[in-house]
């Protein structure tokens, strides 16, 4: 390995340890408590993102219904529906409209996964702020994993857990990688695993 290569892989992973130790136990804590809540209290668990975050959604639904037993779902699983939609109706309105045919409710909640957690100023995940609106409109329950300032997630969730932004340079990989530390940590809390995961049920 190079000299810069070498320098590049102890800088990013020294601005990971950083952001680690930034990070808010408390909003976590209080995010997997809340995601409790909702699942004893019987709802449902939607979970939102776009491009890395969209694969993070499908991963981390198969963890929460797996490991925590709660019934969970993302939009960007069907793929024939997602773009019959945007096709047909935009993109602005495809979580929304998909939500609305799941027919959101004050027992359920969303989890937005985002790296700047949507702004409708900027037109930024304008889908996701739709969604948001949605949730607020019928009193379902907000949470995020979300970066930068965290947007309008953070801004209408009952708990946020914001990625720390350790380097301007690299706000999208930090907080993608770092998002799936925290949701395998959520899956992982008391408050919501129910089943042992495989390999460690095997010893």
């Amino acid at each position: 390995m190079s000299d810069a290569g070498r320098g590049f892989v102890d800088l990013y992973l020294q601005e990971t340890l950083r952001a680690v130790r930034e990070l808010d136990a408390a909003a976590i804590d209080a995010t997997a408590k809340g995601l409790a809540r909702v699942r004893e209290g019987g709802g449902r668990l939607f979970i939102l993102g776009v491009g890395g975050s969209a694969g993070h959604a499908s991963h981390a639904v198969n963890d929460f219904r797996k490991i925590c037993g709660f019934e969970s779902y993302a939009p960007t699983d069907n793929v024939s529906e997602l773009t019959a939609r945007v096709n047909d109706e935009g993109w602005e309105t495809s979580f929304s409209e998909w939500l609305k045919g799941s027919r959101l409710g004050p027992r359920d909640a969303l989890l937005i996964f985002s790296v700047g957690g949507g702004n409708r100023e900027k037109n930024v995940s304008p889908n996701l702020v739709r969604a948001l609106e949605l949730a607020g409109q019928v009193g379902a329950a907000v949470f995020g994993i979300v970066g930068k300032d965290g947007g309008a997630t953070k801004a209408a969730a009952e708990a946020c857990v914001l990625i720390p932004t350790v380097s301007p340079d690299r706000i999208t990989p930090h907080t993608e990688g770092l998002c799936a530390v925290v949701w395998h940590l959520l899956v992982s809390h008391p408050a919501l695993k129910r089943t042992a995961t495989k390999w460690e049920s095997t010893k």
